[in-house]
């Protein structure tokens, strides 16, 4: 199990990257927008800048809905690989079947 502090702070960045998601956007496109005069570009990469670093969507870290681990993720799961062999042992997972000998 991951420490509490780092699920809520990766829950935070969640929250953070939907509030500013919008703001983001229109700022990154007046930024690559190359009709746009050099000076307002330069101001939004500014503005950009002052958004919180949280705010970033590269900052948020897949972890497990059951355990909070960072590694062996499964996307299509939202699980770990640990996670999903326990609920694959206890038979709760359709269609998988794990092996033992």
């Amino acid at each position: 199990m991951a420490k509490k502090s780092s699920i809520e702070k990766n829950a935070r960045r969640r929250r953070l990257t939907k509030k500013y998601s919008a703001k983001r956007a229109r700022l990154k496109a007046i930024v690559h927008d190359r009709k746009v005069p050099i000076e307002d570009r330069f101001a939004a990469v500014m503005k950009l800048a002052q958004l919180p670093r949280n705010s970033a969507p590269g900052r948020i870290r897949n972890r497990c809905e059951m355990t909070g681990r960072p590694r062996g993720y499964y996307r299509k799961l939202k699980i770990s690989r640990i996670a999903l062999r326990e609920l694959g042992s206890k038979g709760l997972v359709p269609g998988l079947v794990k092996s033992s000998w």
